[in-house]
């Protein structure tokens, strides 16, 4: 089960399509360029990624 909640999640983005988007790229970039914080977190990236937005620290950025 996905901590937080993904019902909770979806309500500071807006739209489902928005968090899955943003979510992966956090994700990927977490596996590429910072190994070391999944490695001290000890958990996986796509759980990391969600707390990181879930806790407002990353947030959509909309291009016009």
């Amino acid at each position: 089960m996905l901590e937080p909640p993904i019902d909770k999640i979806v309500t500071k983005i807006g739209c489902k399509y928005a968090l899955c988007s943003l979510v992966t790229k956090r994700a990927r970039f977490l596996l590429e360029k910072k190994p070391d914080v999944l490695d001290a977190a000890g958990r996986r990236a796509v759980t990391v990624a969600s707390q990181e937005v879930f806790d407002g620290q990353i947030e959509v950025g909309i291009e016009e």
